[in-house]
């Protein structure tokens, strides 16, 4: 099973919007799950909204249990799973990197934002796995503010930046509040086609091949 963390130590970053629709986009594919650490448990409330439609939500309230969950979901048949950190929770982050196999850290490219990945660009360097940036809900036509971030993400703090970042759209807004992704809301859209960009270079990451879920994952607990 391979493990994405989607970490960043500033509220409001994206990290579920990021998650739940990675997954999802995911979960077409492959048996994917997503494991809620957030104690606001965001991403379950969005499952519970869904109706059971995949991908699977569990939560995992303790850094100490996080090992054991993606154990026993890897047993179940799991292929993927999606790690949704909290803000300020080091604990949680830092356990969450050292067991994934790839790091993504959604950022708003505004300048508060970007001197708050300061923190998060620490911990992921710290724990030596491939970690990226995905700029998030910025303008969708905005070129000079987009070189302006990724010359503070690469070059003040060292960090690698997705090529595919994920603009401010109201799919986004509108999908979610109804347990649905960008895609289910307008397959055809512009939030959808960035979803799966984003989905098929991830899974290049991962050296993951594109195939049909066999079987439906049963809960983890």
């Amino acid at each position: 099973m391979r493990t994405i963390a989607i970490i960043s130590q500033k509220g409001g970053a994206g990290k579920t919007t990021l998650a739940i629709h990675l997954a999802a986009a995911a979960a077409g594919e492959i048996v994917t799950l997503v494991v809620d650490t957030d104690p606001q448990a965001t991403a379950s409330r969005w499952s519970e909204w869904r109706g059971g439609i995949d991908p699977e939500i569990i939560d995992c309230g303790a850094p100490s249990l996080l090992a054991g969950k993606l154990s026993k979901a890897a047993e179940l048949g799991a292929e993927l799973a999606v790690i949704d950190t909290p803000p300020h929770a080091d604990a949680m982050a830092r356990q969450a990197a050292r067991l994934a196999d790839l790091i993504l850290i959604p950022c708003r490219p505004k300048a508060f934002d970007l001197a708050a990945i300061e923190a998060t660009a620490e911990l992921v360097k710290a724990s030596g796995k491939p970690a990226f940036v995905v700029l998030m809900a910025g303008p969708p036509k905005a070129p000079l503010i987009y070189k302006e971030a990724a010359e503070v993400i690469e070059g003040s703090f060292g960090l690698q930046l997705a090529p595919v970042m994920l603009p401010e759209r109201a799919a986004f807004h509108h999908s979610t509040a109804q347990g649905r992704t960008a895609e289910d809301f307008d397959q055809g859209g512009k939030a959808a086609g960035e979803i799966r960009a984003l989905w098929s270079w991830t899974r290049g990451q991962l050296s993951m091949s594109a195939r049909e879920p066999v079987h439906t994952l049963a809960p983890a607990g």
